[in-house]
């Protein structure tokens, strides 16, 4: 069987390389490795996300990233935008990967942990911000984004990011009980959506 970034393998061989977010006129380096969430480059889906987030999202909050991977969203809003970002995931290696990063990059304002979702989370979040794991199927992206209404504060928003084909517009329909759903932004097929 194939594995899957959302996989726990202890025998999973180890590859860094080195990924380079460049935003205004500052660097970001993160490193990535073998059994993580697009390891070789920063996903398009994500990258959209946080520089929508950048330009229309709150500063100096407390930040939930559910499903962190090696931490690019987290941290690169704990840097750009002055976030208090905790960060989780359940990829041993990628949480590995996240702190390694934080104390690479010198992000005083940002944790990470492991969590299967929110299984060890704590506390009230201003926003929750994912780019949810497709491959593990609609009931579980259900879960990250339903789910995130319990670790946030009242008016708290819900960011997330998912590509057209995925069934985006279907799983935000499937969120208006809960939440005001807008969309932010769409591209290449992928649309950024944020609920109140």
């Amino acid at each position: 069987m194939a594995e899957h970034y959302f996989t726990n393998n202890a025998d999973l061989k180890s590859d860094t390389r080195l990924i380079h977010y460049n935003y205004g006129d500052g660097v970001i380096e993160f490193t990535s490795d073998l059994g993580v969430f697009s390891k070789d480059k920063l996903d398009y889906g994500s990258r959209l996300l946080i520089e929508n987030y950048i330009e229309h999202g709150r500063s100096d909050i407390d930040l939930l990233d559910v499903g962190c991977g090696y931490g690019f969203i987290g941290i690169s809003l704990a840097k750009i935008k002055n976030t208090n970002s905790t960060m989780v995931d359940v990829n041993k290696r990628a949480v590995h990967l996240a702190k390694m990063n934080i104390k690479n990059n010198k992000i005083e304002n940002a944790t990470a942990f492991e969590s299967n979702i929110y299984e060890s989370v704590e506390g009230l979040y201003d926003v929750v911000i994912t780019n949810p794991p497709i491959r593990t199927g609609r009931e579980t992206v259900l879960t990250f984004l339903r789910d995130s209404k319990k670790f946030l504060k009242p008016g708290g928003e819900l960011w997330f990011v998912m590509r057209k084909d995925q069934g985006a517009l279907t799983v935000a329909k499937k969120l208006e009980d809960l939440y005001k759903i807008e969309i932010i932004d769409k591209s290449k097929g992928f649309f950024i959506f944020k609920g109140i």
